[in-house]
């Protein structure tokens, strides 16, 4: 990749153009999970609950069970040199791939508009223009960041994994000059479906990495190790969350009220009171921000243009059309972030859970047919070809995945929804365990066998 704007967009990246190592998974993933969102995720599990010993064994659980399968997505860059959507098309077909990709787009302005208010609280303390003009402020930035591309995406995962991870450490160690960690973890109460809602809510933060991991591994050498990449995804991105949500969760059951609704302004008084010390802790949970939210401009933009050009046929984009698609993802998620921003909390808990029951099918499917059924080896320029080998709609797979869905419903708990099997287990949400398994099992028994190819992808 010549210069510093990127060039590509859903196409093929060259061997001739390909660089790194699989380390750098590690160092993105990291610094994308020490960030405001994850603590608040990681809070969350306290605030509706979970004790907090229990809440920080589930959070680990759910963030190794998802964060595996979300490694396991991001190994399929290296050997494709794809985004992660397009391989959805040897699935779904080329056209019908857009079914999930609506939902996925969803996701990523969900999760803009969620970061950028938690971010534009710090950038308006930080500049004193307010919440509404911080908002906007750090939506801009994030816009142009994404616009630069794979680079700078890299560059500040880095960058915030290093500062983030200094700011954590100090910050863990005045949580703990006002709270005594043995008076936190006392509590030994257990209940199963507060357990379950722990496991969940890191786990769906890991599953709603799936759609677009392997859009940042893509640009790895086609000799990388599927292994490695694995690895150290699974590595950068679970220490990061899991980090991020033991803060959160011992803050919650630490400041009680307190917490809930200043999320923000509870961290930075953890730092201090003076000017400097503040500014600094407002900068660095903008710049934690930063780093997620330009993934998921950047994600948006790929699967808006994916969804699109299977329609229209092309696999490339001018610069002015690269910048027109993530300005509309800047856009739209900026306004739900605005309309939003009052009653944050609650509604990022059903956020969350609600992008289980769309992810899990997906990647159950994604995942089967790429591993078990397909064997490594998709044929390339068939993922754009509608007349070809993938065809234009897939019914089987989008049924199963429908299926997959659909099946979650009746084990699925939130607040405006709860299945009717919810009750009989004791009001524990095992929707996302439903959502892996069936469309899996469903798809290996059904999926068509003459998918060999010779060419290996």
């Amino acid at each position: 990749m010549s210069g510093v704007v990127e060039r590509r967009s859903i196409d093929v990246v060259p061997d001739e153009e390909r660089y790194g190592t699989a380390f750098s998974q590690f160092t993105l993933w990291l610094g994308a999970n020490l960030q405001i969102t994850a603590v608040v995720t990681g809070a969350l599990a306290v605030v509706f609950g979970v004790s907090a010993l229990w809440a920080l064994i589930g959070l680990l659980m759910g963030n190794l069970l998802g964060g595996a399968v979300m490694a396991l997505h991001s190994a399929q860059g290296p050997r494709l040199g794809l985004p992660q959507m397009i391989s959805s098309r040897a699935q779904f077909g080329v056209r019908g791939a857009v079914v999930p990709l609506l939902l996925v787009i969803v996701m990523y302005i969900g999760f803009f508009a969620s970061g950028t208010v938690l971010a534009g609280q710090a950038v308006g303390e930080l500049t004193h223009l307010g919440d509404t003009a911080g908002i906007v402020l750090f939506a801009l930035i994030t816009g142009v960041a994404a616009a630069i591309g794979y680079r700078v995406v890299h560059a500040l995962g880095r960058i915030a994994g290093l500062v983030c991870a200094l700011t954590f450490v100090y910050l863990g160690i005045r949580l703990l000059q006002r709270a005594d960690l043995g008076t936190l973890l006392d509590d030994h109460s257990f209940s199963l479906p507060m357990f379950l809602l722990a496991i969940s809510l890191s786990a769906s933060w890991q599953l709603a990495f799936g759609p677009y991991v392997a859009d940042y591994s893509r640009y790895l050498p086609r000799s990388t190790s599927s292994r490695a990449t694995f690895w150290w995804t699974l590595g950068g991105s679970a220490l990061g969350s899991q980090w991020s949500m033991t803060f959160g969760a011992l803050a919650a059951a630490a400041a009680g009220d307190a917490f809930v609704g200043h999320e923000v302004g509870y961290i930075v008084g953890l730092g201090g009171t003076g000017a400097l010390a503040t500014s600094c802790l407002y900068f660095v949970i903008a710049l934690g921000k930063l780093t997620i939210n330009v993934l998921n401009t950047y994600g948006g933009f790929m699967s808006v243009v994916t969804g699109v050009s299977g329609f229209r046929g092309r696999r490339t984009l001018s610069p002015a059309g690269r910048a027109a698609y993530i300005a509309g993802i800047m856009i739209a998620g900026t306004i739900v972030a605005l309309l939003g921003k009052d009653s944050f909390l609650s509604s990022f808990k059903d956020f969350l859970l609600f992008l289980l029951t769309a992810f899990t099918p997906w990647s159950a499917i994604n995942l089967v047919d790429y591993y078990l059924v397909a064997k490594e080896r998709y044929d390339l320029p068939a993922l754009s070809d509608p007349e070809g080998r993938y065809g234009a709609w897939r019914w089987r797979a989008l049924a199963i995945y429908g299926i997959g869905v659909a099946a979650q419903f009746p084990f699925l708990a939130t607040n405006f929804y709860t299945g009717p099997l919810v009750a009989p287990l004791g009001g524990a949400d095992i929707s996302w365990l439903v959502g892996l398994a069936v469309p899996a099992a469903l798809y290996w028994l059904f999926a068509p066998r003459d998918r060999t190819l010779e060419q290996v992808a």
